[in-house]
Order: structure tokens, then sequence, then C-alpha cells
């Protein structure tokens, strides 16, 4: 995504306010931050909007079910998010209330704007609604005839409404919208939801439904006080409105930000956003966002995680018991913004302890502790380097690149993997060039391996920082770069394109190292976990679905075991030697000991995922997977008819 005038502008859906935050406005949320926090390494001026939608059925409906009036309802809540919010490092630039009393007076002007120009008229609505999700059902949603319509996004019964209301000439706007899509076939990330936007436009608009006089809490309808206005004409006006939109004083200001550079949301409210939004703006002559970042839902025993289905999981518990970071970490590398993803306690206690305590952690730990305990505290840029300190210096570069490209295309999954294995590159350099050997034999060499892993670990630290803010600065403050020994701090000057930097091999001359604890902890399996959550009834079987293009992304190659062993103090461990012919040599671990002998391994062919991140298993690194299958007591390895050329790859 570039930008031309050096700003950015992300937003955040806003939330409805009849709870606290659960996860999944946390994920949205902390998403943005991490767009945010990049584009600020990249010199960008940036404005980061989030905050909460407090009108609409639903929410009266809610406050009287508490026995309160709205506007104390609402207030009871929004105070929880601003708070788990700072404690989850969320730097947003400004929290709007669709309460606000600017917010309330743009969407105002605005509705007048709209029905002076004719694309607003007064008639009557007769159809289904649903209010969880505060949505009008479409004709082409039903059958005709039904007595019952359930909604298409939540799957809960709507109810029947037949009230006069205001309607906005949607309709209009059909051909313009697929014009816009045709000649913008990236403004959807990820770009195939764009064909299911398309195909609900040219299946036919109708004119929707902007105004309730049914209900009273809500904007005030322009010139007519029966009505309120519809929640969503409301809610979506707010990226404009907090920006300056309807205020004079402001104009120079909604210059500056609009349009925004990033809006996420979930795919729930795609619709709103992708069909709704750029309709409005098309009649108030505004331009259109660049970007609408879709993600998919977290689940919870693979049903989506709801406040009203009571599966949600609480932010507050996790912070408790693993940190902000940590959690930050896991939203960002275990859920591809692409799909749904299963929320699951051990995953999140695997990751972070294979992937911050045992990769990323361990390699500040045994550089730091090394050095230190060898009196080199002051570490100097050696005058000439070792070939293979020198590529090290060459993948930080590439890595910074390739994560340039990842963070700002969304992949952020992507992009945490590409710096997790620049961390592993790097403790495989560490351990191979054995530094604590160097210490007594080559104290040179032992200065030059511990300046490149330092030299490596600045460089890390400023990739993860928009994903770890507080513990990147604590890695930084370990190894202290900036040169009057003071702590490092990694939060760009304005301008200051701290990637560019990194793409173009600068790296501090000198680091002053400091001892500390541990980083990252390591987590234990958890035997049983119980998620308190309503009981779900399933009417049919789940498929977790996968796109075609996420198949082609896993390479099942053919490989032969040439050596294989025991792994030393596991009973289900063997550690194998896989040769992939062209590809090379591969160390794979499989926990098929208690089936198959070492010798029963070597020389045969198997299937493996090539192309699995590399993780450590009780102190070996694998890098691959064997696949195979139960078969009752048994377990049968998958393999091909005959044999075939190693490296050879299925599909």
């Amino acid at each position: 995504m570039s930008n031309s005038k050096n700003k950015f502008y992300v937003t955040t859906p806003i939330y409805y306010v009849t709870a606290k935050p659960h996860l999944g406005s946390l994920y949205s949320t902390v998403l943005a931050d991490i767009s945010a926090r990049w584009h600020k390494l990249l010199g960008s001026d940036v404005f980061f909007l989030t905050g909460t939608d407090e009108h609409g059925q639903k929410i009266a409906q809610a406050a009287d079910h508490a026995g309160k009036n709205p506007k104390d309802f609402v207030d009871s809540f929004v105070g929880s998010y601003k708070t788990t919010w700072k404690q989850y490092q969320i730097e947003y630039d400004q929290f709007i209330r669709t309460t606000d009393h600017y917010h309330v007076k743009a969407v105002q002007a605005w509705l007048q704007r709209l029905i002076d120009q004719g694309d607003i008229y007064k008639s009557r609505y007769q159809g289904w609604y649903c209010t969880p999700d505060e949505t009008f059902v479409t004709e082409k949603e039903y059958a005709a005839g039904a007595t019952q319509v359930s909604c298409p996004s939540c799957g809960r019964d709507t109810q029947f409404v037949s009230e006069e209301s205001y309607f906005f000439r949607l309709s209009n706007y059909q051909e313009r919208l697929l014009d816009f899509y045709q000649a913008n076939p990236n403004f959807i990330i990820p770009k195939e939801k764009i064909n299911e936007v398309i195909s609900f436009v040219q299946s036919g608009l109708k004119d929707l439904c902007i105004s309730r006089s049914s209900i009273s809490w809500g904007i005030a309808f322009p010139g007519d006080s029966k009505h309120v206005t519809y929640v969503w004409a409301d809610a979506l006006n707010n990226y404009i409105t907090a920006v300056g939109y309807g205020d004079q004083n402001r104009a120079l200001e909604l210059a500056k930000w609009w349009p925004a550079d990033l809006q996420i949301l979930g795919k729930d409210i795609l619709r709103f956003h992708a069909v709704y939004w750029p309709a409005f703006l098309m009649a108030s002559n505004l331009p259109q966002p660049k970007h609408l970042l879709v993600h998919g839902w977290i689940t919870v025993g693979n049903q989506k995680m709801s406040k009203s289905l009571g599966n949600v999981v609480d932010p507050d518990v996790l912070l408790a018991e693993y940190g902000s970071d940590q959690i930050r970490y896991y939203l960002a590398s275990q859920l591809a913004v692409t799909h749904d993803s299963n929320f699951d306690l051990n995953i999140l206690r695997e990751i972070l302890t294979a992937d911050l305590a045992n990769n990323l952690g361990n390699l500040l730990s045994r550089s730091n502790s090394l050095a230190l305990k060898h009196n080199l505290a002051t570490v100097h840029k050696p005058v000439n380097l070792h070939d293979k300190s020198q590529l090290v210096l060459e993948l930080i570069k590439i890595t910074a690149q390739n994560c340039d490209q990842l963070m700002q295309d969304c992949s952020y999954h992507m992009a945490v993997s590409e710096i997790n294995r620049l961390v592993s590159r790097v403790n495989a350099y560490f351990h191979e060039l054995e530094p604590w050997v160097l210490a007594k034999t080559n104290p040179d060499l032992f200065k030059e391996v511990i300046w490149t892993t330092c030299a490596a670990l600045q460089s890390i630290s400023t990739l993860f920082w928009p994903i770890m803010p507080s513990k990147m600065q604590e890695l930084a403050a370990r190894l202290c770069w900036a040169g009057d020994g003071s702590i490092a701090s990694l939060c760009p000057k304005s301008g200051e394109n701290l990637i560019d930097q990194i793409k173009t091999g600068h790296v501090a001359s000198q680091f002053i190292l400091q001892p500390g604890p541990a980083l990252f902890v390591k987590y234990e399996k958890i035997e049983k976990i119980e998620i308190k959550a309503e009981e779900l009834s399933v009417s049919e079987p789940i498929i977790n679905y996968i796109d075609f293009e996420d198949f082609l992304k896993v390479e099942l190659i053919v490989g032969t075991i040439e050596q294989c062993m025991q792994v030393p103090g596991s009973e289900k461990l063997l550690k194998m030697d896989v040769n992939f012919g062209d590809k090379g040599l591969k160390q794979v671990l499989s926990g098929i000991a208690k089936f198959y002998q070492p010798s029963d391994m070597i020389g045969r062919q198997g299937v493996f995922v090539y192309n699995l991140k590399p993780r450590k298993i009780m102190g070996y690194e694998s890098n691959g997977m064997l696949l195979s299958v139960p078969d009752q007591d048994q377990l049968k390895l998958v393999s091909v008819a005959g044999i075939v050329p190693n490296g050879a790859r299925l599909g």
C-alpha cells in the first residue's frame, strides 16, 4: 500500500458497548495498532482511530434489561474498553463515541445534505430485522411468504418490522459501485472477498432504510423528531467525523487524513463497509478508503466468538496470565486474516515457549550472558568480518525487505514467520561458530560473533516492535546501542524511516551489554482445559475449509531417510536426516518411536511437509513434518506408489 502523502490513517470498527471487550474486538484493535506502529517505523505521519458504537435498538434493549437509561448504560462500559486498550499497549490517537456531540451534529448535517440533493426520501419499511446485528434482511435472503426468517449473518431469529421510515437511494449507486470494484480489485484484503461483494451488488440493490420510528435511542433525524437515524448510517460516518467532516474549522484536517489508508473489520460486517459505506461516500462526493482489511473470526470450539453466544475469551484473564506482548504475538502470528482461527490455550502456550522463550529469548540470553561472563560488556564492530558473519548481515537486510512488503500487504502472520526465520538462522550461526570455544582460542572472532549477534538482535527488536513493544524495548535496553550508554529507543523520530535503515545495512557500531532476567518464560502443556461457555448445539459437522491459495503454500515433498536415531530422554521422538534431493538434507523430528525402530526408517521414503516453520523440540531443531495416518493401534506412514526422485513435490 503506497502512501504518496507520507501519512497513514488506520481505523478499527467501532464496538457495540453491551459488554466488556472480548478477544475478537482485541484482535481487530491489535492489528490496527501493529499496522500503525509499522508505519511509524516507516516514518509516516500516523492517525489511528478506534471507539464505540452507542446507538440502536440493541443498545436500548440491553440498557432496559439492565434497568438503566441508554446513556448511563453505555457510559458504564466505555471505561473498560479504554482500560483494556491501554493494558494491551494500543496507542490510538482518538477514541470516538457516537454519542459525542460533534459526531451527532456532523451526522445530522450529512443527512440534511443527502435530503437536499434527493438521495433520501420518506416511505414505509416492511420486512425482517435482526436486532443483535442491527441488520435489515433483504428480500433475496429469505423465501417469499416466509413466516419466520433467520438472520443470514448470525443465524438468529429476526422480527418482522412495519414502520414509517426514510430511505437512502442505494439502488442509484449500483453501477457506480460495480465500476469502482472493477477499477480497484485490491480494495478488499483478502482480494477474494471482493467477489462476494460484487455478487451481492449484481443481484440487485434495493433502497436502504435509513431511519427508525419505532425506537427513540439514536441520533434525531433532521426535521423529523419522530425518527432516529439507522445505527449503521450513524456509525459508519465516525470514520470521517473523527477527522473533521461537518466542521468547517477542521477542513484542512479532513483533507489531510481522508481517505483512510486502511480500515480493519471482521467479515460479518463486510456488506456495511464494502457496499453501504462506499455508496454513502459517493453521495457525499468524498473519496473511497484505500483498503478494507476483512479478517476472519476467532472461534472457540469452532464456533464464532460472540458475547450473545456466551463463548467469549476475556482479554483481562489472558493479560494476567501471559502478558500483553505475548497475547499480541499470538494474535499476530497464529491468526491468519484470510480465514477463521480457533483459539486454543495449549497452542498459545506452545507458541510462546517455542518461538519466544526457546528461540528469541534463548538467543539473547546465551549471547548476552556469554559475553558478560568473559568481561565483554562493550562490543565494537570489527574492521573485517568472517564470511558467515557477513551472511548474517545480508539476511538481516533481506528480512527487512520481505517484512516490509508483508506488513504493508497485511500478511502479519507471514511477516512474523519471516522474522522468526532470521532468529533461527542467527541461532544456527551462533551454535556453528561456538563462541564459548572462541573465547579461549580466538578472542577476536569471539568478539565478532557477539557483535554480529547483537546487530541481528537490534534489527529483530525493531522489526518485532510493532507486535511486542514492551518486550522489544526491554531487549533494546539489554543491548544499549544509543552510543551514550542510555537505553536505546525503538520509537522513531518524526520522518525517520528505521525500516529503510535496516534494509540498507545500518547497524550500531557499539553495544553496551546489560545483565537481566530471561526475556520470556516457558509454559507447560495444560492437561485439561475448561473454557466457561454455553453448550452450543451443532446440527451438522463443521468443515474447516481452506482456500486453494492456502493449499498451494504447503509443500508436500518426498524424501529418503538416510540417518535415524531416538532422541535421548524421549520415548516418542525419532530424529531423522532426510535427503530431499536438490533441496538438500534436513533434520526432521517425528513422534513415531512407539511404532518404528530407527533401523526400520533408514532408507525409507516418506512424504514430508517441507516448508513447515522450524521449531525446537527437546533442544533439537525440526525442519518439517513426516506425514502419517493412525489406524487403530498402528501408525502408518504416508508414501507414494513406487520409488520417486527425492525432492519430488506432490500436487
